[in-house]
């Protein structure tokens, strides 16, 4: 069943209790996303940041969740390769309706686009993550997709939002975590993975294969 804006608040659902171990001399975030480094710091303590740079595919034959699956894992074996001692996660997020992309807006006008044709739909956020380990030859890769329905937009209330929310560097030309009330009518999945990382999933594989202190 989908969760209305006005039936629980857009804030984090995730039990904000850190994790009972402490990887931190162990793992690498391969992502230099503040969101992500902040969902991350919601369940562990301390972690590395390693920004890599990966050219990533812009198209799969099989689909939108094979693609982000497929880039997260490009990030992650990158970043792995340089530490095959440590755990490291990677990441990619996609905002997509009938398998069309929507990614970041190169500038106001393509934003507002966007959010226009987004307006009153439902549309997916996938975002793929990616765990390995090659030293322990763990090597672990899913999809977790949220729909998300926005309310009937028109280009005044998309001008207001744009004044509280930068769209320029967010794929899909929102920011789910800010002012949601202005664009969106309900959501139905994991509300962490539409901001960066499917954060009920990472701590089932946290609580699974991180060593424990």
């Amino acid at each position: 069943m989908g969760a209305g804006y006005h039936d629980q608040t857009l804030v984090m659902s995730v039990d904000r209790k850190k994790a009972t171990q402490n990887p931190s001399p162990l793992l690498i975030l391969a992502s230099s996303s503040p969101r992500r480094k902040e969902l991350l710091s919601s369940l562990i303590g301390h972690f590395s940041i390693v920004s890599v740079d990966v050219d990533e595919l812009l198209q799969h034959s099989e689909g939108v969740v094979r693609l982000v699956m497929e880039n997260a894992k490009l990030k992650c074996i990158r970043a792995a390769k340089l530490h095959p001692e440590k755990w490291v996660l990677g990441a990619d997020t996609l905002v997509a309706m009938d398998q069309e992309i929507f990614g970041k807006p190169s500038d106001l006008k393509e934003a507002k686009s966007m959010l226009l044709r987004l307006s009153g739909k439902t549309h997916q956020v996938h975002t793929g993550v990616s765990l390995q380990n090659l030293s322990s030859d763990v090597d672990l890769a899913e999809v977790v997709s949220t729909s998300v329905t926005f309310k009937n937009l028109n280009s005044s209330i998309i001008d207001r939002y744009f004044l509280k929310v930068n769209p320029l560097d967010k794929a899909g030309a929102y920011a789910i975590q800010t002012s949601p009330e202005m664009i969106v009518e309900s959501y139905d999945g994991s509300l962490s993975n539409v901001i960066g990382l499917p954060l009920e999933l990472l701590a089932n594989w946290f609580e699974k294969y991180l060593p424990k202190s």
